[in-house]
């Protein structure tokens, strides 16, 4: 016999007090059945009405909105953004917040995952507990800093722009995205028509006016006539092999960090906080303490970020090796580093190009890894190396608790770990793990 299909859930409400934060945004609460609620638009201590949006009888868990407050935090503000809510834009996630919560929120998600995932306290892993706002960012409560350089836009069957609903694929149309950096805003997107598009990238370059908008036309549509408010280099995604290609302008923006200028191509991956590349550079830089003449690794090295600040700081004598997938950002690297007669940036998967490289000792490592980190046999070489020093930079912290935990297996422990609030409104944060052998010292 066939089993019944389980009875969906989606549009119950449940009357529920809030508990802790939970990593991805949300916090957690239970039903009065017992059943984990992950509700959105809420705050821990609140009392509030929970609509379900996904989820079954049975479910591990359910997903929900927070749709009516019944007992609110102190920490609760008016959203500043017209666009945040239930059922609307899926870009930040504590508009709702007050800044200060907001950065305290990020510091319970860092701390439960490195308990969790690491076994570690926040003491163990040299960490004061603070989450820092960039410089700039500290704002009273109601106001919002402009601070994303980068903004994909969805666009709808009307040829509107705006950002998707939270886990949607549905369209919410904007006037204007308060996160939006000056340079994004001022380029006028949400105004135009864009009928045939699947999607418009704005990026506003940091340290330059570079301007750049990369559209993906819908399946057999021809490019508009592209006239925004500001000169723009214009950029289309290949529908056939998802190949980036010019169309007008410049195929790159270029940006500026620790006192150099980096070619950035079409696509390629830079920090999207304009404060972020000079604030990551300088706690790394302050972590490794690097010395003239030392061996170093930049792992998932992107154009060439960390290995162009380390190049500077080694001297004639030391050496910089960058790894790196992406094959433009290889080239963008290449050129942006091509001063240095002792850097070389290899293109492949880190797993893959390490070993081949036949390197057994460095002196220290930077590594940058996508979300889901470095993982446990990247971690198991580069604990064979016998660095003075590991940089970790994390942009997931459930991913940098895992692997800091086989940093340990590897015989190397947390010297210090900072985290930045470089995505404000949302639930992202950045962290920066210095370690170091665990016998040092003992």
């Amino acid at each position: 016999m066939q089993a019944e299909p389980k009875k969906s859930l989606v549009g119950e409400e449940y009357e529920v007090e809030i508990g802790p934060v939970a990593h991805g945004g949300h916090c957690i609460a239970r039903t009065t059945e017992g059943q984990v609620l992950f509700v959105r638009h809420t705050l821990p201590g609140e009392r509030v009405v929970a609509r379900v949006t996904e989820g079954e009888e049975g479910a591990r868990f359910l997903r929900a909105d927070a749709v009516e407050i019944l007992d609110p935090s102190k920490d609760r503000v008016e959203a500043p953004c017209p666009y945040a809510g239930p059922g609307r834009c899926g870009g930040c996630d504590w508009q709702h917040a007050k800044p200060g919560a907001q950065r305290r929120l990020k510091g319970e998600v860092i701390a439960e995952q490195l308990q969790r995932l690491a076994g570690l306290t926040p003491e163990e892993a040299g960490w004061d507990g603070t989450v820092m706002p960039a410089e700039g960012d500290k704002l009273p409560a109601g106001e919002v800093p402009a601070w994303r350089t980068r903004v994909q836009y969805a666009v709808d069957a009307d040829g509107n722009a705006g950002l998707r609903r939270h886990r949607s694929h549905e369209v919410e149309p904007i006037e204007h995205c308060m996160i939006a950096a000056p340079g994004v805003s001022e380029l006028g997107i949400e105004q135009r028509d864009w009928s045939g598009m699947a999607s418009v990238d704005a990026i506003a370059a940091t340290g330059s006016q570079d301007r750049m908008v990369i559209l993906e036309p819908k399946p057999g549509a021809r490019l508009p006539l592209v006239e925004l408010d500001k000169p723009v280099s214009v950029m289309r995604v290949d529908e056939h092999d998802g190949g980036i290609h010019r169309v007008h302008g410049r195929a790159f923006v270029r940006e500026r960090a620790d006192g150099r200028t980096y070619r950035v191509g079409s696509g390629g991956f830079w920090q999207v906080h304009p404060m972020a590349a000079d604030t990551l550079v300088k706690a790394v830089m302050q972590g490794l303490l690097p010395r003239k003449g030392d061996m170093a690794l930049d792992l998932y090295c992107g154009v060439g970020l960390f290995a162009g600040a380390l190049a500077d700081r080694l001297g004639d004598k030391g050496a910089v090796l960058g790894i790196e997938s992406g094959k433009r950002a290889v080239e963008d690297a290449r050129h942006n580093l091509a001063a240095f007669d002792r850097v070389r940036i290899e293109q492949g998967k880190v797993e893959a190009v390490l070993p081949r490289t036949g390197i057994t000792e460095v002196d220290l490592i930077v590594l940058d890894p996508p979300r889901a980190g470095a993982g446990k046999k990247t971690v198991e070489h580069l604990t064979s190396l016998g660095a003075r020093r590991i940089a970790y930079v994390a942009c997931d912290p459930a991913a940098l608790a895992r692997d800091l935990g086989y940093f340990r297996d590897g015989g190397y422990k947390v010297r210090t770990l900072r985290a930045f609030d470089l995505f404000p409104m949302t639930h992202h944060v950045e962290c920066v793990a210095i370690l170091e052998p665990a016998a040092k010292g003992v």
